[in-house]
């Protein structure tokens, strides 16, 4: 699926951040416990390579507490890394937030610790930071880009924050992240067609969570196929049309919202071994678009020199 919703905003915000980062002394990046990867913008792991890094698996209630802790051990392998699985929406994690950055980050006397906030569309990074202020301070909603600027929070215990907007990347390499970070909502809905996205989920969920999907849907037999499973639940929940057609579009949008709410249990969708073989792909498909992309160019310029020649 390729996915094209890159707002002028996040254009601007990466400008912005570029000229920050000079004066930040340590980065948090919020994810998302369910797609640690996939909600992991490689522009912003481009600039913060030499700065110590938290990384946040936010909505861990939502994911895998067994592939959560994979992952935690997978970041933390890489240098002036540490991370810390969190559910914001119904704990406070602040102290032990704090206690992390003044440990990675010792603070300079008479100076303040500038620590930069980011996260895509949708992860919990304003909830993060309305957590560590006492008080709510940056706008949040549980839908994508609802921060649209830059602003510094003074935490008056010699932290200050930046907040960033959620930023996307102008160009998803890897098919299916851009599928994991519609299930998952980090993408505006108008963006995506839910029935592409719940196709994407429910082949996915009877391959890894059949278990979960019997629970949930009460089913005798586990359907064979990603359309008959969404036919059984929109038979299940009424989502029908005149003559008993299942109506697909009303059903998906069923099944991804109670997929992004929990409501069909605790689900991660990639692993690390699973994103190494995925981005070997990504390396074929990006080589042979090179190798097509030189031979146009090739065969423009021969084109060109034989149309000079011949004017001759």
């Amino acid at each position: 699926m390729s996915i094209h919703w890159y707002p002028g905003h996040m254009h601007k915000a990466s400008n912005e951040m570029i000229e920050a980062l000079p004066l930040v002394n340590l980065v948090v990046e919020v994810l998302d416990a369910r797609i640690p990867f996939s909600s992991s913008n490689p522009f912003i792991q481009g600039l913060v390579t030499d700065k110590p890094c938290i990384k946040i698996l936010n909505k861990c209630d939502l994911a895998d507490p067994e592939l959560t802790k994979v992952w935690q051990d997978y970041y933390e392998q890489q240098d002036n890394t540490k991370t810390m699985a969190l559910d914001l929406q119904h704990f406070d994690p602040s102290k032990q937030v704090i206690d992390l950055i003044n440990k990675l980050s010792p603070q300079k006397e008479g100076r303040n610790t500038l620590v930069m906030v980011t996260g895509i569309p949708n992860v919990g990074k304003s909830s993060l930071i309305n957590s560590l202020a006492g008080r709510h301070i940056a706008k949040t909603g549980n839908e994508p880009a609802v921060t649209k600027g830059q602003q510094k929070i003074n935490l008056r215990n010699g932290i200050m924050l930046l907040d960033t907007p959620g930023i996307l990347w102008p160009k998803i390499e890897n098919p299916n992240s851009s599928y994991r970070l519609a299930t998952t909502g980090a993408i505006k809905n108008t963006a995506v067609s839910y029935e592409d996205v719940a196709f994407f989920a429910a082949e996915f969920l009877l391959q890894k969570y059949p278990k979960l999907l019997q629970e949930r849907f009460k089913f005798s037999t586990l359907p064979q196929s990603e359309i008959e499973l969404l036919e059984i639940i929109g038979a299940q929940r009424g989502c029908l049309r005149g003559g008993g057609q299942v109506d697909l579009e009303r059903v998906s949008t069923i099944f991804i919202n109670e997929l992004r709410a929990g409501t069909l249990g605790a689900i991660t969708f990639e692993t690390p071994d699973v994103i190494d073989i995925e981005m070997q792909q990504v390396e074929v498909l990006r080589a042979e678009k090179e190798e097509r992309e030189k031979i146009r160019l090739e065969k423009t310029a021969a084109r060109r020199r034989k149309a000079k020649a011949n004017r001759k």
